[in-house]
């Protein structure tokens, strides 16, 4: 450890340090004289006291420092003024351009949201399709193989096949996997009878065109059901044979179109083996054309769903439109309509559900089982007839129509039509390559697939404003019929039950316009008044017989 050092000097350095500091005091003294600095401040002596009014010199100075002092304040709260203006200007400059964007944001979201319901509209979709139809040299129609036949749009395959161009039409059977194979051969002869069919089952399962995708091993395969595509091949290979007759070397241009949900956007995407369009559960997903380059020969063409007439029966207006996604029919109501169609006995089996009397019990037990439950255990009937119209839509659900017996051709169609429409294909090998499909997909059995009865041909809109002005016509013409029965008819005297009724109605409708929070949402369920008032007049008292 070292030790401090010692301060001592000798004495000829210690004088010698004096010396120098002397001599510099003194030059710095030297020239602060030439420049005329005096080094002691001069010593305010005042006023003295034989100055004459000294009083009021005094109070003159007093008076001046209290001015000083005054001015000083006023030059601070000034600056403080100052710096407070100029900070609230620089806010108010820096939140112009946030409430600018915000405005701006505003205004493109409402912009979207307009180009969204006008994309919505029936009027576009129809316009949509007729671009589609006009735009194509083929069109390929595609059905649901679960019920071929209610897929069918007549209007639009009279369009197509009346079109100036001479337009070739084709079927699709999509979805084979959920059909038995017995069913399904034999919907392919009747559909083959008509038009050159094609079974299919698209792959939903597609890497998405902007997520780059990952290298896989030789020997690492998906061979799951859903990533698996049959049927590709065999349309790719007729559509490229159409492709190298055509006289012109313009890329064949093929229109898919059909009802919501038949599979259009998933055909397209497993020919171009990538997720290209968007599709989903979701029905109506698709709004605008949208083209899609499969090789370099052939070009597809994307359409939105095919409009449904409001004429339809309730079933067909359930699986086959949009009513329940544009909030012009429940869920509830839809799953009601659709559930008379089916077999229960079938129903009960595919949703392993006890015996049910109506739809809203067998929605409770549905969505009990599924868990679809709210505050306080009550069952989410509206989730639960969403997700049941989503199962049957969808690829998921197997159930099966009825082949109907062969009858005459459509009006439309003609043995010339039919011939003109096979002219130029291989007809033997697109059975076999028909055949060969089938032999491969995996099908359900058909005890374990729910029947439902076809209620035939959807009746479909190209054009919104006469369908419009039809189904106007047509309701007028009903309402007016109704008139003139009741105006003929003699009013009855109304039953206590049928008042009571009327009048729990009338209340719960008033009870409408003031929405509480906590109320619990009540579901209708039609209930047979006649026989309650036939048991309540059975149970009626009267003091002249029953009284002793």
């Amino acid at each position: 450890e070292l030790k401090k050092a010692s301060k001592r000097l000798s004495c000829a350095r210690r004088f010698k340090i004096q010396k120098r500091v002397r001599e510099h005091n003194r030059k710095l003294r030297k020239e602060a004289k030439k420049k005329g600095i005096s080094r002691k401040p001069k010593k305010d002596v005042g006023v003295p006291n034989s100055a004459p009014f000294k009083e009021e010199v005094l109070r003159e100075a007093e008076q001046r420092k209290q001015e000083l002092e005054a001015l000083k304040q006023q030059n601070k709260v000034t600056k403080q003024q100052e710096k407070t203006a100029k900070r609230k200007k620089d806010k108010v400059a820096a939140s112009e351009p946030a409430a600018k964007k915000a405005k701006k944001g505003e205004t493109v979201k409402e912009a979207k949201a307009a180009l969204a319901k006008q994309k919505s509209a029936k009027s576009f979709r129809c316009s949509e399709l007729n671009k589609v139809i006009e735009a194509s040299d083929v069109i390929l129609e595609v059905l649901d193989a679960r019920d071929p036949l209610g897929c069918r749009c007549p209007q639009l395959e009279e369009a197509v096949l009346k079109h100036n161009g001479k337009k070739r039409l084709l079927l699709t059977l999509n979805k084979i996997d959920l059909v038995p194979k017995e069913n399904l051969e034999k919907w392919l002869s009747y559909l083959e009878a008509e038009c050159p069919t094609f079974v299919f089952k698209a792959s939903t399962q597609l890497q998405d065109r902007t997520v780059q995708q990952k290298k896989q091993r030789l020997n690492v395969l998906d061979h799951s059901r859903a990533a698996t595509c049959f049927g590709g091949d065999s349309l790719l290979q007729t559509l490229t044979d159409m492709a190298n007759v055509k006289d012109d070397e313009k890329m064949l241009k093929v229109g898919v179109v059909g009802f919501p949900n038949v599979g259009k956007s998933s055909i397209i995407n497993s020919l171009k083996d990538i997720r290209a369009c968007h599709a989903g559960v979701q029905r109506g997903l698709t709004r605008c054309m949208q083209e899609v380059h499969i090789s370099k020969k052939v070009k597809m063409i994307d359409s939105p769903g095919i409009v449904a007439a409001p004429g339809n029966p309730g079933g067909v207006m359930a699986l086959r439109s949009l009513e329940v996604e544009e909030n012009e029919k429940s869920a509830l109501e839809a799953v009601n309509t659709l559930l008379k169609q089916c077999d229960q006995q079938h129903v009960m089996l595919q949703f392993n559900v006890p015996n049910y009397r109506n739809s809203l019990e067998f929605l409770t037990t549905f969505a009990q089982k599924r868990g679809f439950l709210q505050k306080g255990g009550i069952p989410n009937t509206e989730l639960a007839a969403t997700t049941f119209l989503n199962d049957w839509t969808g690829a998921k659900l197997s159930y099966h129509c009825r082949v109907p017996e062969r009858q005459d051709l459509p009006s439309y169609l003609s043995d010339v039509i039919v011939n003109d429409l096979r002219s130029g294909l291989d007809m033997d090998k697109v059975k076999k390559a028909n055949e060969d499909v089938i032999k491969r997909v995996r099908s359900p059995n058909l005890s374990s697939s729910i029947s439902l009865n076809s209620k035939g041909p959807t009746t479909g809109v190209l054009n919104v404003g006469t369908a419009e002005t039809r189904t106007k016509t047509a309701v007028t013409a009903e309402v007016e019929e109704m008139d003139t029965i009741s105006n003929t008819e003699k009013p009855e005297a109304e039953s206590p039950v049928a008042t009571s009724v009327t009048q729990i109605q009338e209340s719960t409708q008033k009870r409408k316009g003031k929405p509480d929070k906590k109320r619990v949402k009540i579901v209708t369920i039609n209930t047979d008044v006649t026989s309650m008032q036939q048991s309540n007049n059975d149970d009626a008292y009267d003091f002249n017989t029953d009284f002793v």
